[in-house]
């Protein structure tokens, strides 16, 4: 049985802090995973219309094998430029890939849609995703909110709010892993019309609300629900991070991101449909000093898929409404 670390968060991996930046008015923001110390990582793409940063290098036939951190943010393709905002947060520091006097920050990012949600998105020549960055990158710490913040701040799913969830555990072994999700998803995470989270089997305690899954399971459970319709059903895209303070290689990092993605599919019906841009970081910050046996390696990557669940359903559970939002939250429900 797993149990969940002491904070219930990704950064009861050691070595790592979180930062949130939010815009109320904007209703969108980012979120920033910084690592203390440069930690090998690893990405999967499995949705249809992804918007990234640097992640080619993170491919394990590339020379950069390490990072400094990930940036999860609304915006589109204007919530990229929030990489340069952690990018310049992180060199005032002197933190960064040494390449002769100079020192460049290793920032992958990715985007979800968010510019349909009822913010003000006229922000004139320039996007605020900068500055939302910088000062997200400028408050990381081990402790952070879940819900309507950083990149969730402006999250939708079917018929429900998003948000930025985050959960942990710690296997048999001792070793930790985590996971961090801004969830934008045009699926459900929610059984047909119940309260009931599709993520229910893997809850830890009440951490969603201990529900568990309906009985008798209802007729429209299967039935595909989507949050919009026509050229708007682009507007979404789940984004996320699992950590371990295992030592990985870059390919067991791939292996772990394809593993958590599994995470995805059993807490929202559908995921990974072309209109979404689903994506998962891998991070193996070291931190335990061990290296995974082929066994614990298998648990790991079951223990990545059960986490990412709970962090998606968590942050769906701690949304808050605010004015304008198209769908209510789900404390709403009766």
């Amino acid at each position: 049985m797993l149990k969940a670390g002491p904070r219930n968060l990704i950064t009861d991996v050691a070595g790592l802090k979180v930062g949130n930046a939010s815009d109320g008015k904007l209703k969108s923001g980012c979120t920033v995973l910084l690592c203390e110390n440069p930690a090998t990582a690893a990405v999967k793409v499995l949705g249809g219309a992804p918007g990234t940063r640097e992640t080619d290098l993170l491919e394990p036939h590339n020379t950069v094998e390490q990072i400094n951190a990930l940036v999860l943010s609304g915006g589109s393709a204007f919530g990229l430029d929030a990489g340069s905002g952690v990018q310049a947060a992180l060199r005032e520091d002197g933190i960064g890939f040494e390449v002769g006097t100079q020192r460049v920050p290793i920032v992958p990012g990715a985007v979800l849609f968010d510019l349909l949600n009822g913010g003000d998105k006229d922000w004139g020549r320039y996007p605020p995703y900068r500055e939302l960055g910088y000062e997200a990158t400028q408050s990381a710490s081990k402790d952070f909110t879940l819900g309507t913040v950083g990149a969730g701040t402006g999250a939708t799913v079917h018929e429900l709010k998003g948000g930025l969830g985050s959960a942990s555990s710690i296997l048999e072994s001792g070793v930790t892993i985590g996971a961090l999700v801004a969830v934008n998803a045009l699926g459900t995470a929610t059984v047909g019309k119940t309260r009931h989270f599709w993520a229910a089997p893997f809850e830890i305690g009440d951490e969603f609300g201990g529900l568990g899954l309906p009985h008798p399971f209802p007729a429209d459970g299967a039935e595909i629900g989507t949050k919009f319709s026509g050229a708007a059903r682009d507007a979404n895209t789940t984004i996320g991070v699992i950590a371990t303070d295992l030592i990985l290689t870059s390919a067991q990092a791939k292996r772990l991101a394809i593993a958590a993605h599994d995470g995805y599919s059993r807490a929202i019906w559908p995921a990974h449909t072309p209109f979404d841009g689903d994506l998962v970081f891998a991070i193996a910050t070291g931190t335990s000093g061990k290296m995974p046996e082929i066994t614990e390696f298998i648990d790991l990557c079951a223990a990545a898929a059960s986490t990412m669940a709970r962090a998606i359903a968590r942050g769906v559970h701690a949304a808050t409404p605010a004015d304008n939002d198209p769908f209510p939250v789900w404390r709403s429900l009766r």
